[in-house]
């Protein structure tokens, strides 16, 4: 079960996770950041700090399955390694609504003739 927790704050600053270089504009494409969750075995999903104490990766040894580490619950809608993909990102472009602004009036076609 994955949960919610007061203390786990959003880390985007205007849509945006300023802290990796690479990341996307989740601007006007629809999708709302999300805040780090924990999850069912205690892992902070989403901080970016990529270790946390309960992790199997933090306590691995021979005995650990590494299907343990398989599914949703290990990875985050909005703040994952995943979205600076080429492939990613141009899913975000596609969702984002195009910017007319300053090159289109609201009512009047200023190009016509320009072609």
């Amino acid at each position: 079960m994955v949960k919610d927790h007061p203390n786990l704050k959003p880390l985007n600053i205007d849509e945006t996770l300023p802290h990796q270089v690479n990341a996307p504009s989740f601007k006007n494409t629809g999708i709302q950041m999300q805040a780090p969750f924990i999850n069912e075995h205690g892992v902070i999903i989403g901080d970016s700090l990529y270790a946390s104490q309960n992790s199997p990766l933090e306590n691995w040894s021979e005995e650990t399955d590494p299907a343990v580490m398989a599914g949703d619950e290990w990875v985050h809608p909005t703040n994952d390694i995943g979205w600076n993909s080429a492939e990613n990102r141009e899913l975000l472009e596609e969702k984002r609504k195009p910017q007319a602004f300053p090159f289109m009036h609201p009512t009047i076609d200023v190009s016509k003739g320009q072609d």
